[in-house]
């Protein structure tokens, strides 16, 4: 490639809320772009999934990775290979159908097969752009790390204005989080044929938490011939909010969301949706005094999780207005469209094997949103396993499942023990 722009890139550190742990090191990486910025005519969903650029992230051996996932608590057993990763930027459209830009993380094995299979892993929900898994060498870098390291090629999507993609991030809304992971896969095979490390075309999907329901949804549409490039082999994800108007919103007012993560999710889920589905004129309508006029700019992509709640009321009914601590617990119009806009990701029948991984002691996604999921499943005679945890909460769940996933993904790929 002798058109290759280089360039220095700084990788910033941070952490999450509940396991934050010291800062890594920053990464300094030389990048280059794999294809000009498209002219006016070429923007068009014609072009969506063409690469922009692609930007050396990471660059780490066994042992390396190995000592990345013991520092946060993951199991290391499926570490094989050392790690190459890589931002990707490319083409995609908005909730409205409209092109645009989004970053991803393209995580390659430095051993193993030349020809790889594609795992894609959507993550869990974010705040802060920079926590995304393409800008931060953080617990969104787990699963691809995992998996890459285990001999296969994994895409992680920022999804929409995460990362460096623009605009604000459309929180929980799954057409969009879909159509940018479709893209990221499309980004990814062309980015790993440029490399040397062409694709089978073969995808495992798994994610956490708000990408445990964007891999159902993806599974779907990869089933459903979303591409002609890639087939479903598995479904693994992780604690997803399934089921929004059965369990998730139920759940904030019955015990067993615990206040903080509720506040925490229903802002956050208000302030994205209503610029979707318009189910408020003015923020007072739903929040409280004086957090109506705050609510808005903690979730513009630049505070971090511990400034939005520090923002915010301790509790779902001291946040919200009476009136609409009511309605929230009896949706209709606009609302109850936000809420289905997001379930039924289950409701079809999946040709892979699924697995649904959760923990009991989960009071952020509580796990009768995957017994929910299996329930829609079996209807469909499509009979998938609730792989519960036990006594983990949120976090916990994905601290167990995430090498449980990945050694899955072995034994169905010929290479280990379905443990």
């Amino acid at each position: 490639m002798s058109d290759e722009r280089y360039k220095t890139q700084e990788e910033h550190t941070s952490w999450p809320i509940r396991k934050r742990l010291s800062a890594a090191a920053a990464i300094l990486l030389a990048g280059f772009a794999l294809a000009p910025v498209a002219t006016a005519a070429e923007r068009d969903t014609a072009h969506r999934g063409t690469v922009v650029s692609v930007t050396p992230v990471a660059d780490h051996d066994a042992g390396q990775v190995r000592e990345f996932l013991a520092e946060r608590d993951i199991a290391t057993d499926p570490v094989r290979y050392g790690v190459r990763a890589y931002r990707l930027t490319y083409r995609t459209v908005d909730p409205y159908g409209k092109p645009t830009t989004a970053t991803g993380l393209l995580t390659l094995p430095q051993g193993g097969t030349q020809q790889l299979d594609l795992v894609s892993d959507t993550h869990g929900t974010m705040v802060k752009r920079t926590y995304a898994p393409s800008a931060s060498e953080d617990f969104g870098r787990v699963p691809s790390y995992l998996n890459a390291s285990a001999g296969r090629a994994v895409a992680a999507p920022d999804y929409l204005g995460l990362g460096e993609g623009p605009g604000p991030h459309p929180y929980m809304d799954t057409r969009s989080a879909v159509t940018a992971s479709v893209d990221m896969l499309r980004a990814a095979r062309t980015a790993a044929d440029r490399l040397g490390r062409p694709l089978t075309g073969d995808v495992y999907a798994t994610g956490f938490s708000q990408g445990g329901q964007v891999a159902m949804a993806l599974g779907r549409a990869l089933d459903g011939g979303a591409d002609q490039h890639f087939r479903l082999k598995a479904l693994a994800p992780v604690s997803g909010p399934y089921d929004l108007e059965g369990q998730e919103v139920p759940a904030l007012f019955d015990g067993r969301i615990n206040d903080i993560s509720g506040v925490f999710y229903i802002s956050y889920w208000l302030v994205a949706q209503n610029r979707l589905h318009h189910f408020y004129k003015d923020p007072g309508e739903v929040f409280r005094a004086p957090y109506a006029s705050r609510v808005e700019s903690l979730f513009d992509g630049r505070h971090d999780e511990e400034d939005v709640i520090k923002g915010l009321a301790p509790s779902v009914k001291q946040l919200l207005t009476p009136a609409f601590y009511d309605r929230l617990q009896h949706p209709t119009g606009p609302l109850l469209d936000a809420m289905r806009s997001a379930d039924h990701t289950c409701d079809w029948k999946p040709d892979a094997p699924v697995r649904l991984y959760a923990g009991a002691a989960d009071t952020d996604v509580p796990i009768g949103n995957a017994r929910s999921c299996a329930l829609q499943l079996a209807a469909h005679q499509a009979p998938a396993p609730v792989v519960n945890q036990g006594e983990v909460d949120h976090f916990g769940s994905f601290v167990v499942s995430a090498p449980q996933v990945a050694r899955w993904f072995d034994a169905l790929a010929g290479r280990g023990s379905l443990r």
